[in-house]
Formats: C-alpha cells, sequence, structure tokens
C-alpha cells in the first residue's frame, strides 16, 4: 500500500480514544472534524520521554492550535486504558489519544518502521481533508516543534 502523501484526501478512520470525562472514552473518526485542520500526531509509545514531552509541549500550546480552529489528534498502538492512564500521570492533555492497536491506521498513513513499530510522525490536515504536510522521523528522538505545525497551518489554512 501507498503511504499517504501531500495533496493525497486524507483517509478517514475510527478510532477509540480518551475524551477527557468520567467515562473517559469514546470513538472518533476523522471526518466528524470535516471543517476544520486537524493536526494527526503519530506517536510511537506511551509514557516514553520524548512521547511525554511531545504531547506536553503540544498540550501546553493549545491556544494557538485553537486560534486556528486546528484539533489536535494523538494516536498510538496502546489500548484507551494505557492512555488514560498516561494522561492522568501527565495531569492529561487537551486533545484525544486514540488507540489503534491492530495499527490498521498507521500502515494507512505509512506511519509503520520496518519491526511495526510507529515512527514518530506529524500529518496537517487542511478544512478540506487534504494532507497539506507529512512528516515521519526516522529515528523519532525529536519532534515537530508547535511552531512549526502552527506556520504551516497558517500558510494552508488562513
Amino acid at each position: 500500500m501507498t503511504s499517504v502523501g501531500i495533496g493525497d484526501r486524507a483517509p478517514d478512520f475510527s478510532l477509540p480514544g480518551t475524551d477527557g470525562t468520567d467515562e473517559g472514552r469514546r470513538t472518533y473518526a476523522l471526518h466528524e472534524f470535516g471543517g476544520r485542520a486537524v493536526v494527526l500526531a503519530f506517536y510511537p509509545a506511551d509514557s516514553s520521554p520524548v512521547c511525554t514531552a511531545q504531547l506536553g509541549a503540544y498540550s501546553d500550546e493549545l491556544d494557538r492550535f485553537a486560534a486556528l480552529d486546528a484539533q489536535v489528534l494523538a494516536i498510538s498502538p496502546q489500548s484507551v486504558g494505557e492512555h488514560e492512564h498516561f494522561s492522568e500521570a501527565n495531569g492529561g492533555f487537551g486533545f484525544p489519544l486514540l488507540a489503534d492497536e491492530a495499527k490498521v491506521v498507521g500502515d494507512v498513513y505509512g506511519v509503520l518502521g520496518p519491526l511495526g513499530f510507529y515512527k514518530r510522525s506529524v500529518f496537517v490536515i487542511d478544512r478540506g481533508g487534504v494532507v497539506r504536510y507529512a512528516h515521519r522521523a526516522t529515528a523519532g528522538l525529536t519532534f515537530r516543534p508547535v511552531d512549526e505545525l502552527v506556520e504551516v497551518l497558517e500558510r494552508v489554512d488562513p
């Protein structure tokens, strides 16, 4: 399967995730955010140092994404229960953590490495559902900064 690239229509998906309520979970579909920009942040694992720093940075500056009417969705292969524990241990994140346990969405977006692990990757999808930015890390020791993602959002969805 070919991976998703810039200019492609973003493939829809439906995944369970955290929602920050007492019930703690719900199912999210990409199409439900139609008319809004979406930042898809694929990350390898809950509770790893770089993933924790990445999601913390995105959550700390969530108001910058919100000012551009952009929804952040973070996706990894752990279960919703593991996501809830990770989120709670870090004071909560301002966006849902989605569980791609079967790695189906990761495969469609081309973020699986040779051993089947997620590559740290970020996609920016415009209001019309088209991928306008795609970054797949090879080593995953760093993450795309908020400034870079906000700049992309400002350029493609002013």
